[in-house]
């Protein structure tokens, strides 16, 4: 008898193979290595981050296209992968914020946040009819430290001082594992992360095409395009 095929495996998300692998998480793991390139920098005086935006027209109004969102006062998050899935996740992360602060009359932590986000994605690979979210994000943010986390299709999630997901992850990874260190100014940091962008998207960056945002306590400053050419 012949042993069954991945395909046997891989229509189901509640069905593992033999190997202890559920195919349907994978593949939305490579909607997210096909997406466009985001980054995070945590810094001494807050958390940049930075995204490309593909577009793929001159038509485009390059400002609908958002890759960077806020989510409350002191939190913001990137995505890498599916646009429509992004926008849920960051609607449902707004909602936990807002009974969080009616709740408690306080801002909600970013790792509470961050760990409420991935359990709402790990619930999306447990049930039939269902598939999971074909996108990660970064949320980054400043609670009295600064803070960024990625969170992955499957529902992991990983704290990092600086991280890039999206097509262009290799490429960026490597300038911030040479490059990055402890306690860079948020200036510093949007230079080492435009830097870093530029080497994955491997063209050259306009203020059309990428988003900039910079994260401090009670305070989430999404650039203009000006302050953008003035960083380019």
């Amino acid at each position: 008898m012949y042993p069954p095929s991945q395909a046997a495996y891989d229509r189901a998300i509640t069905v593992f193979s033999p190997d202890g692998r559920l195919f349907q998480v994978e593949y939305a793991r490579e909607a997210v290595r096909t997406g466009a390139t985001s980054l995070g920098v945590v810094c001494r005086d807050g958390v940049v981050l930075v995204a490309h935006k593909r577009i793929s027209s001159r038509l485009a109004v390059s400002e609908s296209h958002e890759k960077i969102f806020q989510v409350d006062a002191h939190i913001a998050a990137s995505s890498s992968g599916l646009v429509a899935d992004a926008r849920r996740l960051i609607d449902y992360a707004r909602l936990e914020c807002q009974k969080h602060r009616l709740s408690y009359s306080e801002e909600m932590p970013v790792e509470s946040l961050a760990k409420s986000v991935s359990d709402h994605i790990q619930f999306y690979t447990q049930y039939a009819g269902v598939r999971p979210y074909g996108v990660s994000l970064l949320i980054a943010g400043s609670d009295g430290g600064n803070r960024l986390f990625e969170t992955d299709p499957s529902g992991a999630l990983f704290g990092y001082r600086a991280c890039a997901i999206g097509s262009g992850k290799k490429a960026a990874e490597a300038i911030l594992e040479k490059e990055y260190q402890d306690g860079l100014s948020a200036d510093d940091g949007v230079k080492l992360a435009l830097k870093a962008l530029k080497k994955a998207s491997g063209e050259k960056l306009t203020a059309d095409t990428l988003d900039v945002a910079v994260i401090k306590k009670n305070s989430v400053r999404i650039l203009s395009n000006k302050e953008k050419e003035k960083w380019l």
